[in-house]
């Protein structure tokens, strides 16, 4: 008879091998596998790449091709430690391409970034800002001039879109500080499913003399099969996509990089007329030479969505995706059966509210680590800014003012395509600001505004995106390239009216500037007579003048626009039109003297009385508007005090005028109206103002003070 503890021991060991078999099966039971060369120190156990079989049938060889299930093990990245990114950036629509990739990096990564960018001069300006005002702790960004390494590149003729903007990552071992080690690469056209660190990991899998990290391309191009007389760059087997790079700089250096890319161009033009997908046609030639150089990746860091793709057989087996790469110049319109659930993706950190990634790393300093030896450009909020948001007082009734001033936006300057103007003189750019819920005035402001114009937008991110294809759509909007958008994403109840309109003013690119507000409609001949009248005035001699532009109104959604003055008086006459807010804010305006207006036929200087607001050109570098205005009330006001107080003469044109069109009120004017709260948080910004004044211009600011403080009869 058997002990008594004997079976339970006997079917312990029998489940024991039935888990070891049903384990062989499944994860050794890919003989393929077993068949490979033994690894060595920089090998990734089991098969990295993706599987493909060698004719591309998906349906042939082992079951388990593209499987990333045998993918590395990760030693995880110390959780500080910081991360090198390059990305090469040129042009509007690239730098919002950029904007995208890095929302989608910030949203997952752990550890502290260091961006190089590589930019042309339009996406630094844009970039630059952006950062700065996005201010993402533990963010670096260093800029590199690409104007400055098309030398390097420019010899080599390239059909791909990207142009020589697209063979600039050969170089970048070269541009890149000498003492950087490692860096990540990405195209501006990726998105990041996961940690970045995991992706940075993968550099510990580099055998001494791998330098490279590349995923293999996910298509035939390199096959040369695609059509008759398809003529590639050679490369290994399928080739690699460089898309996603891991370089190891230390070693391209050590190597001779530089020598050995351009004398494999070289010799590969004697033969071909350019390259047809830029840097990666050298990249994949100078690995078919040296094919030691390369690191194969796991297919989930560079999944390739391009017009002829196998990605499927990477991702239709894979646990998870790691980097979704939109390669095909189709990007999200590309013809690809799971394109939807791609683009649904994408536009998740599309349209994402990036404020919300200003969040810090538990455990890390916002400031830089330690071997950063340059200043944290990009710090998070200042101390200065810090302390005062820590003052404020949630019971405060005017919590909300306090707060919205201290409130850093985010810039992203020119948005979309823009063209400066020519210079010109006594040219005048259009200032204004705008919401989403004023779109469909761009249109009109377009055909009677044939200048340049200069405008800011409050926008979510998603909304962003609406304006964007609002503009596409209009073959209005879309054939001006003279007009600049800036979009200033929203954060916060309140409208921050004159940070929009010193966003805008600050943008404009001509001597001088209308100061206008979206909802008006300028005269048709306005901006010709404007530019006359500041070479008549000879304003540009030092004279220091604001040019009066009367402003009127119309309660009719639909009417005749006037042509001229006579018009315009005729309209005035019959009462469809009234000068500006005649009914509710009589002060607002009448210095303007429309009595005199109507019979004047030359300029004539008015002076400043309290509350005047009017819509003024003035020089490109007058004062700014005061940012502490925000919501409705006194932010012309405030602006018109400071023209005075700078002794710039008030000086009416005869024959100008703008024309305010009917809408419906906005949030802040709502309440306005409604709340007392609101009107004495104004008034209490007004206290302020009035104090900061007195200290700024000290006797002479009693002008102001005495002529606020006389009755005022009912208006």
């Amino acid at each position: 008879m058997l002990p008594r503890g004997r079976p339970r021991a006997l079917g312990a060991a029998a489940l024991l091998l039935l888990l070891i078999l049903i384990g062989f099966l499944l994860f050794g039971g890919d003989l393929a596998c077993e068949r490979r060369e033994p690894r060595g120190p920089g090998s990734f156990p089991c098969a990295l790449t993706p599987r493909v079989p060698p004719d591309g049938d998906p349906s042939v060889g082992h079951p388990g091709h593209n499987r990333s299930d045998c993918a590395p093990l990760l030693p995880p990245s110390h959780k500080c430690e910081l991360l090198h990114v390059a990305i090469v950036c040129a042009g509007h629509n690239s730098s919002r391409d950029v904007i995208t990739l890095v929302k989608s990096m910030l949203f997952y990564r752990k550890n502290p970034l260091h961006l190089h960018l590589v930019t042309d001069a339009v996406a630094r300006n844009i970039l630059e800002m952006l950062f700065h005002t996005w201010m993402v702790p533990a963010v670096r960004v260093s800029f590199y001039d690409a104007d400055e390494l098309k030398p390097q590149v420019s010899w080599i003729p390239n059909k791909h879109y990207s142009g020589l903007y697209g063979l600039m990552k050969l170089v970048l071992p070269g541009a890149l500080p000498s003492d950087l080690a490692r860096v990540i690469v990405l195209d501006t056209d990726v998105t990041f499913a996961s940690d970045i660190a995991e992706l940075w990991a993968l550099f510990a899998h580099f055998s001494d003399e791998q330098v490279i990290g590349l995923v293999e391309n996910q298509s035939d191009w390199y096959l040369g099969n695609l059509w008759r007389n398809h003529r590639p760059w050679p490369a290994l087997g399928r080739g690699f996509n460089t898309g996603v790079i891991l370089l190891r700089l230390d070693r391209l250096r050590q190597v001779g990089w530089e020598q050995m890319w351009k004398l494999t161009a070289t010799q590969e033009l004697l033969t071909l007329p350019a390259t047809s997908l830029a840097d990666q046609d050298i990249f994949n030639a100078v690995i078919k030479g040296h094919p030691g150089l390369v690191q194969p990746l796991p297919c989930i860091w560079n999944v390739q969505l391009s017009d002829h793709t196998l990605a499927e057989r990477c991702y239709s087996e894979a646990a998870d995706l790691k980097v979704i790469h939109w390669n095909s110049p189709r990007k999200l319109r590309v013809k690809n059966k799971h394109v939807e659930f791609f683009r649904n993706f994408y536009l998740t950190f599309l349209e994402y509210d990036g404020n919300l990634l200003r969040r810090s790393l538990f455990g890390c300093p916002s400031q830089p680590p330690p071997e950063a030896e340059q200043p944290w450009p990009f710090s998070p909020r200042p101390p200065q800014l810090q302390q005062a948001l820590a003052q404020l007082r949630e019971e405060d009734a005017c919590f909300e003012f306090r707060q919205q001033q201290l409130t850093v936006h985010r810039v992203h300057l020119t948005f979309l395509p823009h063209e400066p103007p020519p210079p010109r003189p006594h040219d005048v750019t259009l200032v204004a600001q705008l919401s989403v819920d004023r779109l469909q005035m761009l249109e009109a402001l377009c055909r009677h505004w044939p200048g340049p114009m200069s405008l800011a937008l409050y926008l979510t991110d998603a909304e962003a995106q609406q304006f964007l294809h609002f503009v596409e759509a209009s073959a209005v909007l879309s054939a001006r390239q003279d007009v600049a958008y800036h979009v200033v994403y929203r954060e916060g109840p309140l409208y921050p009216i004159n940070r929009l309109r010193n966003v805008a003013l600050a943008q404009a690119r001509t001597p001088y500037v209308f100061l206008s507000d979206i909802d008006f409609l300028p005269s048709y001949s306005l901006y010709d007579y404007l530019r006359a009248s500041i070479e008549q005035l000879q304003l540009g001699s030092g004279r220091k003048a604001a040019l009066v532009v009367p402003a009127f109104e119309t309660l009719h959604y639909h009417f005749s626009f006037p042509s001229s003055k006579a018009e315009l008086l005729a309209l005035l006459d019959t009462g469809s039109l009234y000068t500006f807010r005649y009914h509710e804010w009589p002060w607002g305006y009448a210095p303007t003297d429309y009595a005199r207006w109507r019979e004047a036929q030359a300029p004539y200087r008015v002076q400043w009385a309290a509350d005047y607001e009017p819509y003024v050109v003035v020089p490109r570098d007058c004062p700014r508007y005061d940012p502490r205005f925000v919501g409705f009330g006194w932010n012309k006001v405030a602006h018109l005090v400071e023209l005075d107080a700078q002794e710039y003469e008030l000086l009416v044109l005869p024959e100008a005028f703008t024309i305010h069109l009917p809408h419906t009120p906005s949030p802040d004017i709502s309440r306005f109206r409604s709340s007392p709260t609101y009107r004495d948080c104004l008034q209490a910004l007004k206290d302020e103002f009035h104090q900061d004044l007195s200290r700024h211009y000290g006797a002479a600011a009693l002008k102001y003070l005495t002529a606020w403080q006389q009755p005022r009869g009912p208006s």
